[in-house]
Order: structure tokens, then C-alpha cells, then sequence
């Protein structure tokens, strides 16, 4: 029987470096999510966290037309399971007691980064859908061809585009679900509109927040794009080292030359906001977010001691406020943290994706993941029913 030779040729690469930032851009800028873009990638790489040596080889599927990128995967071999924030180590030890090896697994995300959004890169001059269709079936075939060739028992896509997670869905993925705090702007027009939005109690509560950090004589700014200090970068390292080994444990994934080459790659998309103290020559407590369109993506944070409610007011209210005067429609501050719903932020799902190429092991971990969406559904709605959000409009205090 004739058998058409697929349009597409497909190509594997170990560093983004491979691809020319402008092609790889023209796929992944369309996209609203800004953690997929080349400069992000590739800083991940370029500064030592994302590499094979830290357990992340890079292992990029292209999908070409002729000389044209049509598609692409940011994917990675993954040698162990930490900086994923979905947490499937009971699967690996599951795995080891059966005797299936479980690592490399591949892995489709943007290492390190909890944030909605991850899907395959198409080119968005292709609108037909069978076409786009076509496309992704390539793409899923070449990674099933891929685990089968160097006996890879799984492959994962995290933090998936929720628009995506039908279309892998229906080519054979168990979809996990999972939870984050994303914070909406439902039109707000002032941060006292913000505030209107909650209970008498829980809106004096923000304001005894923000006037605690005001009190201690700090002062709140948000610096954007070329406005940031250059010592801002190795500062907020030091910050986030500092509040890692406090709090995180080994969670310290990135280093020094990340937060550095961020001026020079990505700062065009970045807010920092600074508790500032006058006659201070430094801020005494610091974070900073990443900007896409009408979406604000908290990262990370720190201070030089510990100052009542600075984390609060530089984490979630100065943003906020920022957000609310940009027209910014979304706002995830990050992982973890359910005093986070305190403050206006209700549970949100988010998904991760999953093939298992072991029948053993698919056949014992699918049902259990089923059984896992219907506690978690049930607990985002249990955390949402306890919003202190008010019923009708109040009059602010």
C-alpha cells in the first residue's frame, strides 16, 4: 500500500542556542504566556540552571516545513523531579518498587516556572485547522517515536495552556489536576475599588497590612523596563537565595548569572517593586514580576530582615495596585500559599499532562489520578467558598 511521506521533517537540538531568536520568537510571542520566548529559554540554559548536569538536558523537538520552523517543543530529559512544582516522586518511588525505571522521563515546561501556559509553538501564519491539527499529530507521534527509540517509560507536559488540554486529551494524555491563586480584575478602576471587593474585616485588615510597612517609614515603588537600577538584578539574587534557604529548603534552582543576564535579555518585560527607606542606599525589601500583555506574573522576593507585612504589601497590594492602573486583566503571584486567598486571589485549576509508556505502570497510576482531580476539584471549591469577598458592594471604611 502507498503510504504519503509526511510535508514535515523533524529535528532534535540541546540548546535553544540552535535556533535563531527571531524564528523561535515569530512562534512563541503570539502566545500569552511570556515564560516560552526565546530570551527566557535560553538564559535558562546560558547561565548554567537549565542543563544536563543540573538534571534538565534540553531537548528541543523542531518541526520544519522546507527551510521554515513551523513548530516547536520546549522539551527536556529529566533525571529527577525537583523544580517542577508538580510533584509525581510517589510515582518514581511507585516505579522503583515495581522495578520500572523511571528516570529520564521527558518533560515539557518552562524549567522552574509555576505559571499556566505551556503548548506546543505553531506557526501563527497557519489558521487552517486541519492543518494545525496535522501538525500536532506530527509532533506527538515523533515524542512517542522518541521514549519508544531510548526507552523512556513517560512523558509529561506541566502548567499546560488549559485551551491545549483537550487537544492532548484526545490523543491519549491523563490530564492532573492541580491548583494556583490567580488574582482577576473585574474592572477595577482604583485600588479602593479592589479594596470594596472584600468584607469590612478583611478590608481593614489590607489597610492595617499596608500602613504596618508605611509605619515602618517604607516607602512602595515600581520600577519597569530601563527604569530598573542595574544593582537591582544581583541584589534580588541575593534575596532570593537568602529567602530560599530560610523557607525553600533545596528549592534554590537558579543562580546569580540568571538574575544578571535578565537585565541584558528580558528586562523589557520585567516589574520591580521595592520597599525603599530614605537615606538607605538599597531597598530593604524587593520583588519582582514579569509583564506580558494584560498578564502579571509574580516570581520572586526577599528583604534584608524582617519588616511587618513588606511581604505582602511588595507581593501582592503595590502589584495589584500597579496592575490595576496598567489595565492588566491577570495577575499569578506564584506558587504555594494559601494566605494568598486572603488577599484576593481564589483557587484556580491548572493541569498537568501525562503518557505512560509502561502498561504497568499506566495501568495502576491513570485510575489514581481520576480519583486525585475529584479531591482536588472538591478542595478548590472548599478553598473558594471561604473568600472574604463581600455580597454586595460596601462602603469603604
Amino acid at each position: 500500500m502507498f503510504k504519503s511521506r509526511s510535508p514535515y521533517t523533524k529535528t532534535w537540538i540541546n540548546s535553544i542556542s540552535q535556533v535563531d531568536s527571531v524564528v523561535w520568537n515569530y512562534l512563541a510571542k503570539p502566545l500569552p504566556t511570556p515564560f516560552l520566548e526565546w530570551e527566557w529559554l535560553w538564559n535558562l540554559e546560558s547561565s548554567g540552571c537549565a542543563i544536563a548536569t543540573e538534571g534538565w538536558l534540553p531537548n528541543h523537538l523542531l518541526l520544519w516545513q522546507g527551510t521554515k520552523l513551523v513548530a516547536a517543543a520546549p522539551l527536556y530529559l529529566k533525571g529527577h523531579s525537583y523544580g517542577e512544582f508538580v510533584f509525581d516522586h510517589q510515582w518514581a518511588d511507585l516505579s522503583r518498587r515495581l522495578g520500572i525505571e523511571y528516570y529520564p522521563k521527558l518533560l515539557g515546561m518552562a524549567p522552574f516556572t509555576p505559571a499556566a501556559g505551556y503548548r506546543f509553538l505553531i506557526d501563527p501564519d497557519i489558521s487552517d485547522s486541519g492543518e494545525i491539527k496535522s501538525i500536532v499529530d506530527e509532533m506527538i507521534i515523533e515524542i512517542d517515536h522518541f521514549c519508544d527509540r531510548h526507552k523512556i517509560a513517560s512523558a509529561h507536559f506541566l502548567f499546560v495552556d488549559p485551551n491545549w488540554k483537550l487537544e492532548l486529551e484526545s490523543r491519549g494524555y491523563t490530564a492532573w489536576m492541580h491548583h494556583s491563586y490567580i488574582w482577576e480584575n473585574q474592572d477595577f478602576q482604583s485600588f479602593d475599588d479592589y479594596l470594596k471587593s472584600f468584607d469590612a474585616n478583611q478590608r481593614r485588615n489590607i489597610k492595617r497590612e499596608r500602613k504596618a510597612v508605611s509605619n515602618a517609614q517604607i516607602t512602595m515603588k515600581v520600577y519597569t523596563g530601563d527604569q530598573i537600577p542595574h544593582h537591582f538584578y544581583s541584589m534580588m539574587y541575593d534575596l532570593y537565595s537568602d529567602t530560599c534557604d530560610k523557607f525553600w529548603g533545596g528549592s534554590k534552582y537558579l543562580n546569580r548569572k540568571f538574575f544578571e543576564q535578565l537585565r541584558t535579555c528580558f528586562s523589557d518585560r520585567l516589574v520591580f517593586t521595592a520597599g525603599e527607606i530614605e537615606g538607605y542606599p538599597t531597598p530593604v525589601g524587593m520583588a519582582f514580576c514579569i509583564r506580558k500583555d494584560q498578564n502579571l506574573y509574580g516570581r520572586y522576593w526577599g528583604a534584608v530582615q524582617d519588616i511587618d507585612c513588606l511581604h505582602f504589601d511588595a507581593c501582592y497590594y503595590t502589584p495589584i495596585d500597579w496592575a490595576i492602573g496598567q489595565g492588566i486583566k491577570t495577575f499569578d503571584p506564584g506558587a504555594g500559599g494559601q494566605h494568598k486567598k486572603r488577599r484576593g486571589f481564589p483557587a484556580t485549576p491548572n493541569y498537568s499532562l501525562h503518557r505512560f509508556y509502561r502498561p504497568r505502570l499506566g495501568q495502576i497510576l491513570i485510575p489514581h489520578i481520576k480519583e486525585v482531580n475529584d479531591y482536588e476539584q472538591k478542595q478548590i471549591e472548599a478553598i473558594n467558598q471561604e473568600l472574604p469577598f463581600s455580597f454586595e458592594p460596601p462602603t469603604l471604611d
